[in-house]
């Protein structure tokens, strides 16, 4: 199981999809990527820069078909900050399950 550790850069709601869609797949072209998080070319490389930053994606490019193509995938360390902070959200549920099944509320 994950150790639960909230991450700022993954939070980013745009970039928790993009994370989350790569998992299931070794590399997925970056049109596809595009396409599926409904972004334009210039926020889905923002977002990508952040996270190929942190260290958490990969951009591969190559030629296909006398065309650049870029292929983005999630790196080992991008799944254990991913699978962190879904377990550290997760966490956070439990607690407000049980405040709300035991009725506490702050004051």
């Amino acid at each position: 199981m994950p150790h639960p550790v909230f991450d700022e850069v993954i939070h980013e709601p745009h970039r928790l999809r993009i994370c989350a869609f790569l998992v299931p797949a070794a590399g997925r072209d970056f049109g596809e990527v595009r396409d599926a998080m409904g972004l334009s070319d210039s926020a889905l490389s923002k977002h990508l820069k952040a996270l190929t930053a942190q260290g958490y994606a990969r951009l591969d490019r190559s030629a296909r078909d006398g065309r650049q193509v870029t292929r983005v995938a999630l790196t080992s360390a991008g799944r254990e900050a991913l699978c962190g902070h879904v377990a550290e959200l997760q966490r956070m549920a439990r607690i407000v399950g049980a405040d709300r099944r035991t009725g506490l509320r702050g004051s």
